[in-house]
């Protein structure tokens, strides 16, 4: 079942490529699709700039510099490139001065999806189940409750945090003993299915609503501590438009968590995904915080993946987060 829901990278680079060439979003349909993997001995040829060059009439591909390493490995299991220890951390620039904003002009079909039907119909049927592996959820539970929960309550106070998960669902992954037993002052959830968040048990309120059908969120100016956004950041067809809200309903010195794998439904990722690996993935994302206008600042990212054996190459699902704090 995990592998008829998800793609691996090979096979979405072709998909992505597919996408941008064609003339509509909507000409190729996500069901019956047969795409075989690209052959392992051409997957270095594939790599960020040499796909840039194969699509230059796109801008999508700009977004990543030329400054960034280029020290991915290919899983001999799976052929999917992985980043070695600490790429992920150097994809995002230490000085932003000299960085242009790859939004500015650039195409909309950099968001476009295979599946451009209403988001509601997709996310109808509720799905009670994990979009990783058990050691990546457990990391990411780990991450949420020792993290980035208990450095806002240092904060604020333990009794007056405020989390906000958007695109959440039936788990937030936030263990309350591992907080120290003090449930935040207030969890709100976002999300797309009623049955998985009124059956998350840390959830005080929650609302379904489609981002990509409207990004403005239904929340009061500086109301939460920390916002999450878990698995779902390469989802959004508005993404800056989201973040910027994201900072609006966040406190002056509040945080954001953007956490992300290389796991994904493929009909409904952007293109602008798709097509990239996981350091250019968390570059776009310190990209998104950057220009979408909502004075963040100190973005940061981090490589939470497991990773064992000498060369500590990545043992299960990959799991990163970028952050950044409201200026």
């Amino acid at each position: 079942m995990k592998q008829s829901l998800f793609c691996d990278q090979s096979s979405r680079m072709l998909l992505w490529w597919l996408l941008l060439t064609s003339s509509s979003s909507n000409a190729l349909q996500p069901t019956g699709i047969n795409v075989q993997p690209i052959p392992q001995q051409q997957q270095q040829e594939y790599s960020r700039r040499s796909f840039a060059m194969a699509t230059a009439s796109m801008v999508t591909l700009s977004l990543f510099p030329s400054a960034n390493a280029q020290a991915m490995v290919i899983n001999p299991k799976t052929g999917i490139a992985l980043p070695e220890k600490e790429e992920i951390e150097q994809s995002i620039p230490v000085d932003w001065t000299d960085v242009e904003n790859p939004f500015q002009s650039s195409s909309n079909r950099q968001f476009g999806r295979l599946d451009g039907s209403p988001d509601s119909m997709f996310y109808q049927a509720p799905r009670f189940v994990e979009h990783v592996d058990e050691p990546a959820v457990k990391t990411m539970t780990s991450y949420i409750s020792q993290q980035a929960i208990p450095a806002a309550a240092a904060k604020v106070g333990d009794d007056d945090v405020r989390v906000l998960d958007l695109c959440s669902s039936w788990t937030s992954h936030i263990d309350l003993d591992a907080v120290g037993g003090r449930k935040p002052k207030r969890i709100s959830g976002l999300g797309m299915n009623d049955k998985e968040l009124a059956g998350n048990p840390v959830l005080d309120d929650w609302v379904v609503k489609d981002l990509n059908e409207d990004p403005k969120l239904p929340y009061e100016d500086n109301s939460f501590d920390v916002v999450l956004c878990q698995l779902s950041i390469d989802y959004l067809t508005k993404p800056l438009q989201v973040l910027q809200e994201a900072s609006r309903v966040m406190r002056p010195g509040g945080t954001i968590h953007i956490l992300f794998s290389n796991r994904l439904f493929l009909s409904k990722a952007i293109a602008l995904w798709t097509g990239a690996d996981d350091i250019d993935h968390a570059y776009t994302v310190g990209c998104y915080l950057h220009f979408c206008g909502g004075g963040f600042q100190n973005i940061q990212a981090k490589d939470l993946s497991i990773r064992k054996g000498k060369d500590r190459l990545i043992a299960s699902d990959p799991l990163y987060v970028v952050t950044a704090t409201k200026g």
